[in-house]
């Protein structure tokens, strides 16, 4: 089943970059190549399983989403969601936003609906951000939680779960 696992986020303000180090940990989990610097793009063999990294969601990131079955959005949050380590499933759903550059997964997802009419199985998976200094170096407590989701992660792309039941 083809599957992208699409994180976004600034890997220069520390735990904004978290979503990178997940994919990473995702692919060094994998058995796959790993770029040498934070926030390089992921460069793997046609395979069913893609990792890509951006700075933020944009429109036109739902002709890349339309490809695929599965998709897992991955992000950091501030602590406004109370788990520090959310997964949730996500629908396809225009939301506006009162920040010109605030783009959902949702939105995302209902663009690749209605654009392309491809509708994935789609999940949410954000850490909580604990320091968004200008730094590459991920906090303690997010690199702690970049490697749990990393586990959830590699446990859903192999056929299980992607989260505990």
């Amino acid at each position: 089943m083809k599957t992208l696992l699409l994180g976004w986020g600034n890997p220069d303000r520390q735990d904004d970059g978290a979503a990178w180090h997940i994919l990473a940990e995702v692919a060094r989990r994998s058995g796959l190549p790993v770029p040498d610097e934070e926030g390089e793009s992921f460069e793997f063999p046609e395979g069913d399983l893609d990792l890509f990294f951006t700075l933020q969601l944009t429109p036109e990131l739902s002709e890349m989403v339309a490809a695929y079955q599965r998709v897992a959005f991955l992000d950091a949050h501030t602590g406004n969601i109370a788990e520090d380590l959310n997964i949730r499933s996500l629908s396809a759903v225009f939301q506006t936003s009162p920040l010109t550059h605030h783009f959902t997964a949702e939105s995302c997802l209902e663009l690749a609906l209605q654009l392309y009419g491809s509708s994935p199985e789609a999940w949410l998976v954000s850490v909580r951000g604990f320091q968004f200094g200008f730094s590459r170096e991920l906090s303690g407590e997010t690199a702690s939680l970049v490697q749990d989701a990393a586990v959830h992660l590699v446990n859903w792309i192999r056929g299980g779960p992607i989260q505990a039941e």
